[in-house]
Formats: structure tokens, C-alpha cells, sequence
């Protein structure tokens, strides 16, 4: 085992069920720590609950998780391979998007769960973990189809599966590719595949892990 991770990702869990970091916690169901295999090569992490998330304190489990559960198929995995986690665990009011002071509150949890899990790929699914692990304000139509090398591992943006559901084909299509990069670098064969997709020169992380709270040195 990487890590007695199991039992800390459990004991995280504890610490987090009775959490009064942040307005969030006023009206939540319960806390959406997250979800899966402990000892994982690829981390999934997305930007916060939905209603049904909410109601079965599991990540992904609507609409969205079906598509993730099948993309995941189609590079050879399974939902019980791979862990997947939240920026903040609890639901903002109407699905709206979480504010930098509710992020700020709960990245701490985030940054454990990296850390107990160690895994060899993070991915990042939409805007705000994209933006919050690689330090940047650029957006995910440029950030996504890049492999970025972060603290030991890699990481890769890419879409929420919500926006594939109400967007073109062609987005769908972008999140295959960037689920190829996933595989490719499972394998340790990154740099098979080429996109023309403009990425962000400043998307890279920080010079200094801590500038982000995510990592110590």
C-alpha cells in the first residue's frame, strides 16, 4: 500500500462531517467528501456538489457521473479504479458556483486527499479546480489537451462532464482526447499524442507550492 490510506482517508472523513468552515455548511444534507479506490493512480477532482450529490453524499452520481463513468470505460477503467473528490465537499445554494472564500476554506481537505491517496495522474474537471491546482486564471478551452508535469505527477484539465452534456460534440470529442492523455500517462508514454489546442504559457504551477496551500516543501 502507498499509504495506510484507507484508515486516514477515514479519519479525514470524521474531521470533515461536522465542518463550520464556511457559509456552505448551513445548508447542506451532508458532506460530500468523495469517493473510491484509496490507493488510485488517477484522482478525479471537480468543483462542488449537486442536489443529488448532496442527498447521497457521493461525487458524481447524476447525469454527469454517468458520462465520466463512461469515458472512463473507453480508456479501460471503472469508477472503483480511480478516486474522485470535490473543491468544497458541501453544496452551494442552487448549484451556484463556489466563491474564493468558500474554496479557500476547504482546500485544505483537498490537499490531504492528494496527499494521503499519492496519485500518479490528477485530473481536473472544468474551471475551478483547473484554476485553483495550476495557480492561473486561464480558462479551460485553453488549458485542457496538455499533460502539465505538477509536484511529482501530472495533471490534466479538462471539461466538467456537465458542460459535454449541454455543449457540441466537439467538446465531447476534446474530453476523449484529454481521457487519452490520462491513459497515456498511466502507461508512461506521454507525448503520443499531439493537440492543436492553445494551452496558457503562464498555466504551470507555482514556483512555490505553498503559494497555492496546497503542498508543503
Amino acid at each position: 500500500m502507498k499509504t495506510d490510506a484507507v484508515a486516514s482517508l477515514g479519519e479525514l472523513r470524521a474531521s470533515t462531517l461536522d465542518c463550520t468552515a464556511c457559509r456552505l455548511a448551513d445548508g447542506r444534507t451532508q458532506v460530500v467528501f468523495g469517493d473510491g479506490n484509496p490507493e488510485a493512480d488517477v484522482v478525479f477532482v471537480g468543483e462542488a456538489p449537486g442536489q443529488r450529490e448532496d442527498e447521497q453524499g457521493i461525487p458524481f452520481v447524476g447525469p454527469s457521473g454517468q458520462l465520466l463513468d463512461r469515458l472512463l470505460g473507453e480508456i479501460g477503467l471503472e469508477r472503483s479504479d480511480v478516486y474522485i473528490a470535490n473543491v468544497v465537499k458541501c453544496r452551494p445554494p442552487k448549484n451556484r458556483d463556489p466563491r474564493p472564500d468558500e474554496i479557500d476554506a476547504c482546500k485544505g481537505y483537498l490537499r490531504e486527499q492528494l496527499t494521503l491517496i499519492d496519485p500518479k495522474v490528477v485530473v481536473t474537471l472544468g474551471n475551478f479546480s483547473s484554476k485553483l491546482l495550476l495557480n492561473t486564471e486561464a480558462g479551460i478551452t485553453r488549458l485542457r489537451g496538455t499533460a502539465y508535469e505538477w509536484w511529482g505527477r501530472y495533471l490534466v484539465p479538462t471539461f466538467h462532464p456537465a458542460a459535454a452534456l449541454r455543449g457540441s460534440a466537439q467538446v465531447l470529442d476534446q474530453m476523449r482526447y484529454d481521457f487519452g492523455l490520462i491513459q497515456d500517462a498511466i502507461a508512461g508514454s506521454l507525448g503520443v499524442h499531439t493537440d492543436e489546442t492553445e494551452t496558457d504559457a503562464e498555466a504551470t504551477p507555482a514556483a512555490d507550492p505553498e503559494q497555492l496551500g496546497l503542498f508543503g516543501s
